[in-house]
């Protein structure tokens, strides 16, 4: 669990990096700049959970279960808030509906919410 926390955690950074390039500069072209700015939370909560996931994954032993759902909370969430995020950001220009995936970007930030509460009660815990 180390390692993939580790690796997951790199890799949400480099493409927080990737897709906020895009978003500086291609996609000033191509989306409002309401739907550019929601698109760059996304990317920006992207960031915060690599550098979440990158910590945890140096500090957690992941011994128990609730030191993996620490993870999982933030790799899920992650994926749930910010990707609904891009797909809801590009809805117009694909000519899509996706009002769908609404719902799906609060039970991701709920996730991460969860997940930064758990690293709270387990510093609290092991007072490190």
């Amino acid at each position: 669990m180390k390692t993939i926390t580790l690796i997951l955690g790199a890799v949400y950074g480099l493409l927080s990096v990737i897709l906020g390039a895009f978003g500086a500069h291609a996609f000033k072209k191509i989306l409002s700049v309401e739907k550019l700015e929601s698109f760059e939370t996304g990317v920006r909560y992207q960031m915060y959970a690599a550098f979440f996931l990158l910590i945890a994954g140096y500090i957690l032993r992941f011994e128990t279960g609730s030191e993996k759902w620490i993870s999982w909370l933030m790799i899920i969430g992650t994926i749930l808030f910010s990707v609904s995020i891009y797909f809801l950001s590009f809805q117009d220009y694909w000519g899509v509906n996706l009002k769908f995936l609404g719902p799906i970007t609060p039970l991701g930030g709920l996730l991460m919410i969860l997940s930064w509460g758990m690293l709270i009660l387990y510093f609290a815990k092991n007072k490190l």
